[in-house]
């Protein structure tokens, strides 16, 4: 269950997608980064747009600004190969953004004993996230409805009050100016 959530740890969401970066993989698979993109790019037709996509400067900017308030967490929740790996990461190069079948793919790249188990471990990852994100949705969807129903309340309760002062008036008014009690002074 903790390699499950040292791979969520690694899932991001850019341009839409939930997606693992290549140092992030390399490092689950046990491999230099250089290793990982050269087998993909010997297998290019694998890896269609909605599959891989490198990352533009701005979006590797803000990974890595993210990495940096993350690294904590990191250190505490991965092995000591993973931590050792993203410090060894050349900045400079734009990094592979994997879609989840981006990952699938590489289950058929990267053939290693490794791979394939730590692959099963990802897509169980992503599912989890999906479960995860599924029930958010549903979260939202009942907060929105006990939101509408105490608007509702809250108009209904407004009535009440209003009809209960009105009675109150009505009946105040109703008393005669003799039969009310004196205020004031007393002789």
């Amino acid at each position: 269950m903790q390699i499950i959530q040292t791979i969520q740890n690694r899932i991001y969401e850019i341009r839409g997608e939930r997606v693992m970066l290549d140092y992030d993989l390399a490092a689950l698979y046990e491999v230099q980064t250089k290793v990982l993109n050269q087998a993909v790019k010997r297998n290019i037709k694998r890896f269609p747009e909605d599959f891989m996509f490198r990352l533009n400067a701005d979006e590797w900017q803000s990974m890595r600004s993210q990495t940096v308030t993350t690294s904590e967490t990191i250190k505490r929740s991965a092995s000591p190969f993973v931590t050792a790996s993203q410090k060894k990461r050349n900045i400079n190069v734009l990094p592979y953004a994997f879609t989840e079948q981006g990952v699938a793919m590489l289950s058929g790249v990267l053939n290693s004993d490794r791979a394939i188990n730590m692959n099963i471990a990802i897509m169980r990852a992503f599912v989890e996230v999906r479960r995860v994100l599924l029930q958010q949705t549903d979260i939202k969807d009942q907060l929105r409805l006990i939101q509408e129903r105490t608007t509702e309340h809250d108009v209904q309760l407004s009535h009440i009050y209003d009809s209960i002062e009105n009675l109150l008036d009505e009946k105040a008014a109703q008393r005669k100016w003799e039969e009310r009690e004196p205020i004031g002074f007393k002789k």
